[in-house]
C-alpha cells in the first residue's frame, strides 16, 4: 500500500493530507484467450504476452478501438474526503471529463507511433490490419485540475499519480488474440521518498502525456522486435 500525500499552502498555513489505496491488478481477459499466448521478455514493459510463432510483418495497418479509462477504486472519495482547499471539490461529472481527456490521450500517443512506425491508421478490418485495444486500469491521478486550480493554495505531490496499461493486439479479421501487454507505472516520479515539487495542470499533462508515449513506443518496438528476423541471401541476419 502506496501513501500519498498532498502538501498544499493555503492562507499561509502548511497543509498535509493523505490518502492511500491499494493498486488492482489489471485483468488478463479471458482464460481461453490468455492460454494462446506465452510470456516473453522485454527489458521496459512488466509483461508482454504472445502467441507462439507470430509474425506482424504481414501486418502494414492498424485499427485502434476506442480507448477505455477507469479510475482506481476509491479514488472520487479520497479526493473528495481530504479536501485541501475550501473551494476544492471533484464531482462525478469532472472525472469524466479528466477520463475523456485520458482517452484521447492515449489513442493519440499510439496513432502517433504506428504511424511514425511505418503503420496506417484504419477504421476497417482487413487481412493486413492490427486490431489494437487500449485499456488504461487503476488511474490515481494525486492532484487533478480540481485541485491544482482550487484557490487559495498551491500543491506539491512526490508524483502524478500511477496507472495500468492493458493492451490486446488482435488479427481484426479473424479475432485471434496475438499479443497482449501489461504495465503499471508511477507517472512523473519526482526522484525519491522526499522529493517533491509543486503540481500543476500543466506538469500533470507533461507526466502523463510522457507515460502515454512510452507505452507507445514500448509497445510498438515489442510488436516489431519479436517477429522472426529476416536473414538476407547469404543466410546472415
Amino acid at each position: 500500500m502506496r501513501l500519498r500525500e498532498w502538501f498544499a499552502i493555503a492562507c499561509g498555513v502548511a497543509l498535509v493530507a493523505g490518502t492511500t489505496t491499494a493498486p488492482g491488478q489489471a485483468g488478463s481477459g479471458a482464460t481461453s484467450d490468455r492460454d494462446t499466448l506465452a510470456e516473453v521478455k522485454s527489458r521496459q514493459l512488466d509483461h508482454v504476452y504472445l502467441r507462439p510463432g507470430v509474425d506482424f510483418r504481414g501486418y502494414t495497418k492498424v485499427m485502434l478501438d476506442p480507448a477505455q479509462v477507469t479510475f482506481a477504486r476509491n479514488w472520487l472519495k479520497d479526493l473528495n474526503e481530504h479536501r485541501i482547499a475550501v473551494l476544492q471539490g471533484t464531482t462525478a461529472a469532472d472525472a469524466d471529463r479528466i477520463a475523456g481527456e485520458m482517452r484521447s490521450g492515449l489513442r493519440d500517443a499510439f496513432a502517433t507511433t504506428f504511424r511514425s512506425a511505418g503503420y496506417e491508421i484504419v477504421a476497417a478490418p482487413g487481412a493486413d490490419v492490427l486490431a489494437v485495444a487500449l485499456v488504461m486500469t487503476d488511474l490515481y491521478i494525486n492532484a487533478p485540475v480540481t485541485v491544482t486550480q482550487a484557490l487559495p493554495s498551491r500543491v506539491y505531490t512526490h508524483d502524478a499519480g500511477e496507472a495500468t496499461l492493458a493492451l490486446d493486439i488482435r488479427d481484426s479479421t479473424t479475432g485471434a488474440l496475438l499479443g497482449r501487454v501489461v504495465d503499471h507505472r508511477i507517472v512523473g516520479n519526482r526522484g525519491g521518498p522526499r522529493s517533491i515539487r509543486i503540481t500543476t495542470t500543466a506538469s500533470n499533462q507533461f507526466d502523463f502525456e510522457n507515460l502515454f508515449d512510452a507505452w507507445a513506443q514500448y509497445s510498438v518496438y515489442e510488436l516489431k522486435a519479436q517477429s522472426p528476423v529476416t536473414k538476407n541471401a547469404s543466410g546472415q541476419k
